[in-house]
């Protein structure tokens, strides 16, 4: 049988190279994003049926609607992907724009909560489903300017283990991935479209791909029923844990 999954944050990045290759492979999508011309550009390169709709996962009542409202042949959702999230400068947290704060932690932590609370309606009364979860290496390596973005990634990481635990016993899987170093359009965003400011992060490095992330997203999609995998971190090959750092005061 044709099997679904539902993207979002889908109109660049991960989601739109998960779709791509979701649809590759002849799953039906469910792709949903805030840029409606970013959707319908993709729904016709994908030679497969898709379903897109345009909302902002921040919006607890639009979410909840979206998911009660889906056409018959796209209800039964095999896969949630939940993709939507950002991250908003880098400045030290006394700097930081409280805005920017806000907008994390609505789209990072609401917008998860409430994709995951509406899909599991639907996955519980048909007795399968499959919630994979964006994360990040900020969830536990905690670097100058990831204030708000590291802890909202923290909450993804503690979250996705305790719907495991409230799913024991059923054929609902959960799985958390947590990229490194990676390179996409996220990057422009976090530095409010600066592009040198973008490319200093990066320069002289080899970053993970939104190639690399959705190729696991479909190997973790696609393992046996009674293969969960919990969690994948995956960096580049050029990062690695960085020493704990020590502020020394001047010899006087």
């Amino acid at each position: 049988m044709t099997k679904t999954i539902f993207i979002t944050g889908v109109s660049s990045g991960f989601g739109q190279a998960s779709a791509e290759i979701f649809a590759e492979h002849g799953w039906q999508l469910v792709l949903a994003a805030r840029r409606r011309d970013r959707l319908e550009t993709l729904a016709k390169k994908l030679n497969v049926k898709t379903h897109i709709i345009e909302l902002d996962v921040r919006d607890r009542n639009a979410v909840e609607r979206t998911f009660k409202e889906l056409p018959t042949e796209f209800k039964n959702i095999d896969v949630l992907f939940n993709n939507a999230g950002l991250a908003l400068g880098r400045e030290s947290a006394p700097l930081a724009d409280v805005d920017d704060w806000d907008t994390m932690v609505d789209t990072n932590i609401k917008g998860l909560m409430y994709c995951t609370h509406a899909a599991l309606q639907n996955m519980t009364a048909q007795n399968k489903g499959h919630i994979i979860n964006i994360g990040s290496i900020a969830a536990t390596n905690p670097y100058p300017g990831g204030h708000i973005y590291g802890a909202s990634k923290a909450f993804v990481k503690q979250f996705s283990r305790n719907l495991r635990c409230d799913l024991l016993g059923t054929p609902i899987r959960v799985s958390l991935i947590e990229p490194g170093l990676t390179r996409t359009e996220f990057s422009l965003v976090r530095f409010k479209q600066d592009a040198e400011k973008e490319a200093s992060i990066y320069e002289g490095t080899t970053p993970l791909t939104a190639q690399d992330i959705a190729n696991t997203v479909y190997w973790i999609a696609t393992q046996p029923p009674h293969v969960n995998i919990c969690n994948v971190e995956l960096m580049p090959t050029c990062q690695a844990n960085a020493a704990l750092a020590i502020h020394r005061e001047p010899r006087k």
